[in-house]
């Protein structure tokens, strides 16, 4: 089972006179929301998680929606033995979390964990599925917590972008 979250920072707050309502993508993707994530194998007891207190999470969740649409372009789909490659880097950081995909499996390993640990392994539909759920989830509560955010353009481009699987 697949389960990705993520926890806000106290060390790196919002600017206090951020207007969410009118926030620019920039802002929204890499200025705002810092704290860390994970992608967690609850099978198999294992994740692939930050520590750092400055990822910016909503950038986090875009990316990694825009990534599994990206390891999906072969048009033999779950059936394509080609491996289709992507990666997530960190903006302040040389550390990336790279992606395979082969056979409708997605391979998902951290370059800063040891290099003898295996990779997280989901289907490629659970981790879009995952995905989208974090996204939506995560800008559910950050509007909860954020006064304008919801009425942000680019939060309702996003959303619209990724649906709900």
């Amino acid at each position: 089972m697949l389960d990705i979250g993520y926890s806000l920072s106290r060390r790196f707050p919002d600017p206090p006179q951020t207007d969410y309502r009118r926030a620019e993508v920039k802002e929204l993707r890499h200025d705002l929301f810092c704290g860390d994530v994970y992608l967690a194998d609850t099978s198999a007891d294992r994740e692939v998680s930050t520590a750092w207190g400055w990822v910016p999470v909503l950038d986090f969740a875009w990316a990694l929606c825009d990534i599994v649409e990206r390891i999906d372009q072969d048009p033999r789909g779950s059936r394509s033995s080609t491996p289709q490659y992507a990666e997530l880097d960190f903006t302040e950081s040389a550390d990336r979390i790279l992606f395979q995909r082969r056979f409708g499996w997605v391979d998902i390993e951290a370059e800063w964990l040891p290099g003898d640990e295996p990779p997280l392994t989901f289907s490629h539909r659970l981790l879009r599925r995952e995905a989208r759920d974090f996204l939506h989830d995560l800008i559910a509560d950050l509007t909860d917590l954020h006064d304008g955010l919801a009425d942000n353009p680019a939060v309702w481009d996003l959303q619209s972008r990724f649906p709900r699987c």
